[in-house]
């Protein structure tokens, strides 16, 4: 086993908080290079902290508020007929990893934005590593960098009235029917009520080759043992600033948090390379080993403010697939990680910010 570094809703009716959440959720996945036009990671996070009007020094320019977790994956060996990686035989890796909300400001509420993502590392034999960064959703609102950088201005807040104008708004959805059947999915999907019993989800689909040369496209996803319970959006406001986090914590403090982790392999005909297109219908799946999560720390505790879940840092036997938002998150993660690391670490710990603000902007 190799050991980590030590320090490192909305359906006819679109709700301006929902979209202005919706906006700080799409930075994860734009940036990078994409043609025509070659937009840069660093354009891609100039717009987003354009839209946002705010920057906090030595945190993530997105998904800002987060908690770093530990364990070890527990591989089962039916992996290794899809991929070569050596995740995938029978044993154990440790990893790091890290849950995070969605919004771009660390003092806000748990339920401000409705988003939950998981962002891990494992600790390969030989030294390599695969990084992976997860949203609790399917599928994603844009498909590609121009749409992204479109996205940030339709939802930048009017200086005047600092809110984002409906009209705006109105004439991005108009034109982007994929935006917004992201956000009907959201509106008519319940949301996990802990980071716990959430499935996290690839988004990309990746290309994995086994030890005979034989290539399947897949997309993955992280399926929890603990028995889904939907968060009630009507008691939102009634509901502490950092309820996520303090139940993370609680529950890991009684024991293991597991999830299987679950290789979906694509169909003839499915979209691979489109993040807003689900597969539907059924599919082949294959059950590879369990994430058994054991402890969580602070991000200043755990050191995972210092790692960068880039999803194309893989393993030999993974490759990444022909969408265009892969190269484009590895861009924007890449500056985003730069701007933090040069500006040093932050003086207290987000949760510590939250906690002293009342959770709220």
């Amino acid at each position: 086993m190799s050991n980590p570094p030590s320090s490192s809703p909305l359906k006819a009716k679109l709700t301006i908080a929902a979209i202005v959440g919706l906006s700080a959720i799409a930075f994860a996945w734009a940036g990078g290079w994409l043609s025509p036009g070659r937009v840069s990671g660093g354009e891609m996070v100039d717009s987003l902290q354009n839209n946002t009007g705010k920057i906090y020094p030595g945190l993530r320019r997105a998904h800002t508020k987060g908690i770093c977790v530990t364990g070890h994956f527990d591989a089962n060996g039916s992996g290794s007929a899809l991929s070569s990686a050596t995740l995938f035989p029978a044993g154990t890796v440790q990893v790091i990893g890290r849950f995070n909300t969605g919004d771009s400001s660390p003092y806000a509420s748990d339920a401000q934005t409705l988003f939950h993502g998981l962002g891990l590392i494992f600790f390969l034999p030989d030294g390599e590593q695969w990084r992976m960064a997860m949203d609790h959703t399917p599928i994603f609102p844009v498909s590609n960098a121009a749409d992204f950088v479109a996205l940030q201005v339709a939802t930048t807040p009017d200086p005047t009235t600092k809110k984002p104008d409906k009209q705006r708004i109105s004439t991005y959805l108009a034109a982007h029917p994929e935006t917004k059947a992201f956000l009907d999915y959201e509106s008519n999907t319940p949301v996990p009520s802990s980071f716990a019993n959430g499935t996290y989800y690839s988004i990309n689909a990746f290309r994995f080759t086994n030890a005979s040369g034989q290539t399947r496209l897949v997309r993955w996803q992280f399926e929890p043992e603990t028995p889904f319970t939907a968060l009630d959006k009507s008691k939102l406001s009634s509901l502490p600033p950092n309820f996520l986090f303090d139940d993370i914590r609680n529950r890991l403090s009684e024991g293991p948090l597991r999830w299987h982790l679950i290789l979906v392999l694509a169909n003839p005909g499915d979209k691979t390379d489109n993040a807003t297109i689900a597969w539907t219908g059924p599919h082949a799946r294959v059950d590879a080993g369990t994430l058994v999560l054991t402890g969580s720390a602070s991000e200043q505790e755990g050191n995972c403010r210092d790692y960068n879940f880039d999803p194309l840092i893989l393993p030999k036997g993974v490759a990444k697939s022909d969408d265009p938002l892969l190269a484009a998150r590895s861009a924007a993660y890449s500056s985003s990680f730069r701007r933090r690391a040069k500006e040093g670490p932050p003086t207290v710990d987000t949760l510590s910010l939250n906690e002293k603000n009342g959770g709220t902007k």
